[in-house]
């Protein structure tokens, strides 16, 4: 679906929603469509084949919350926010998340 919404909008961006508007879906956006701002937290890239790496963010505030969880970004049928790139398509964005395992908080350096 990366791909795709990318060959149509260009680069893309995934910011986690802190619970507005969609709950706490990932919402997609064309780069420059959404301001990132000092108050988000890059979490990571993700390499999409045929086009540029989608950054995900978190705001700061969110951050603090969800730090010591394993976030899984899934893509679903079901029609999510009209703000999010993918809504049109009959699909969303899904966070899943689990608590990190004690070997992880190790390795990430949270303990």
């Amino acid at each position: 679906m990366l791909r795709q919404l990318a060959g149509v909008h260009g680069p893309l961006l995934l910011h986690q929603s802190g619970g507005c508007c969609d709950g706490s879906a990932p919402m997609c956006y064309p780069v420059g469509m959404f301001r990132v701002g000092g108050a988000d937290v890059l979490l990571g890239t993700l390499d999409v084949e045929g086009a540029a790496p989608v950054p995900v963010y978190m705001s700061a505030a969110q951050y603090e919350y969800w730090k010591f969880t394993h976030l899984t970004i899934d893509l679903v049928d079901g029609r999510g926010s009209g703000f999010s790139a993918e809504a049109p398509e009959g699909k969303r964005f899904l966070t899943r998340s689990r608590m990190l395992t004690d070997d992880e908080l190790t390795a990430f350096g949270l303990v």
